[in-house]
């Protein structure tokens, strides 16, 4: 699906596809944090039909039931998939050594085999974290490697 990502000064960003269906829609999130979802006329592409103003907490809840969360689903399959391969989730505390500090400070990969491959914040899933992503108190860090990998991510998160 192609999505154009359109700045709107003062209010936001908007996001508008179509559908395989050829139906046309937008999310436009607002700098509050407000979602409006928005459908347009099949016939005018500047008529929306419909609204649907969200306010964060019913956005993060949404995109839940959308799917964000089958990445920890496929990753549990694919551990089912594969002998030896765990996924675990690691709370990040507040006190953590990396607590403020960046996925890439912790060299995870690099010290265990393991990877962190997503972070849960708030119960939104940010998958594949880049190096500079900075942990916060409340985050769970997705772990993936071997027994001893992800052992070892959860000994370096917890106490560097």
């Amino acid at each position: 699906m192609d999505v154009e990502k359109t700045a709107l000064p003062g209010i936001g960003l908007r996001h508008e596809f179509r559908t395989a269906k050829g139906q046309h829609a937008a999310v436009v999130s607002h700098v509050s944090g407000r979602r409006d979802i928005v459908i347009y006329h099949p016939d005018d592409p500047d008529t929306a039909v419909a609204a649907l103003s969200l306010t964060t907490d019913e956005a993060n809840g949404v995109a839940e039931l959308l799917g964000t969360a089958r990445i920890v689903e496929r990753l549990a399959d694919l551990r089912r998939q594969v002998v030896g391969l765990l996924t675990v989730q690691v709370p990040v505390t507040a006190g953590s050594p990396y607590d403020g500090r960046t996925l890439g400070d912790t060299q995870a990969r690099t010290r265990t085999g393991a990877s962190i491959v997503a972070v849960i914040r708030a119960g939104e899933i940010l998958a594949s974290p880049r190096p500079d992503f900075e942990f916060h108190p409340g985050d769970l860090a997705v772990a993936v490697g071997t027994a001893e990998g992800t052992a070892a991510v959860t000994d370096i998160l917890n106490n560097g």
